[in-house]
């Protein structure tokens, strides 16, 4: 008798037929293993130490991370503290340098003022060799309205202060002159000049070079005459040497 194989063809257990079938086998496996382990030996299993039971090696890990956090925010924390130590002292040196500038500033500006205000006698080294009011026919009014410092010609004629060049030329009796109006709101008279150095409108300081002493004008010899005047022209003269005086020159 013979055997007939049925009609059509014969084909594999599907995709999802053979999952099943090992995810079952493996779950039968895992299971029978799992128990037949605690069967055999209970005790064994409930004396593992941590480590064999997976958990501590996660515990340790999970410490090494957290410690290793902590370095690192305080890392961290220093570099941000060290930064602003290091901004804070940039600040303070410029803050620091700032003052010093403007310390050094007003010095400045204090030795300028001071200076400014300072007064010399009209030639350095010299003596009052004619004095105020002395008499004398050689001069128009019977007296001396001035003082005469000893001088050569060509000596060096200074600004006693700072002040304004309100006149130059000729002033007649008086040669060569020059007159200055004070920051102070007086006036000097500087005649007999050899040479004149400023014009009208020019500032000048005090110890400026100003003129040449001579003997231009009415002169029996070569001499600066100084006069200290509350207003540019003549007559209007004050004692030159207590002028001089209250500004701090001792001629």
């Amino acid at each position: 008798m013979a055997f007939m194989c049925a009609t059509g063809k014969h084909r594999k257990p599907g995709r999802v037929k053979r999952t099943t079938a090992q995810a079952a086998g493996v779950a039968a496996l895992t299971t029978t293993g799992l128990i037949g382990t605690l069967a055999a030996s209970p005790a064994s299993a409930a004396e593992n130490a941590p480590e064999q039971t997976g958990l501590t090696p996660v515990i340790t890990v999970g410490d090494d991370i957290a410690e290793h956090i902590d370095e690192q925010a305080a890392a961290q924390k220093q570099a941000a503290e060290q930064k602003a130590a290091e901004q804070a002292a940039v600040k303070a040196a410029a803050e620091k340098a700032q003052k010093e500038r403007a310390a050094k500033a007003r010095a400045a500006r204090e030795a300028e003022r001071e200076r400014l205000n300072a007064f010399v006698a009209p030639i350095a080294h010299s003596y009052v060799s004619t004095g105020y009011k002395a008499s004398s026919s050689l001069w128009s009014s019977g007296s001396h309205t001035g003082i005469d410092f000893h001088a050569a010609s060509g000596t060096s004629v200074h600004a006693v202060g700072s002040g304004t060049v309100v006149s130059t030329g000729w002033g007649g009796a008086y040669g060569n002159q020059i007159v200055i109006r004070m920051a102070d709101g007086m006036y000097t008279q500087y005649g007999h000049l050899s040479s004149m150095g400023v014009s009208v409108g020019q500032q000048v300081t005090p110890g400026q070079q100003i003129g040449l002493s001579g003997a231009t004008g009415n002169v029996t010899g070569p001499h600066l005459h100084f006069e200290a005047r509350t207003t540019p022209d003549y007559g209007s003269d004050v004692d030159p040497v207590a002028y001089l005086r209250t500004h701090g020159v001792d001629v």
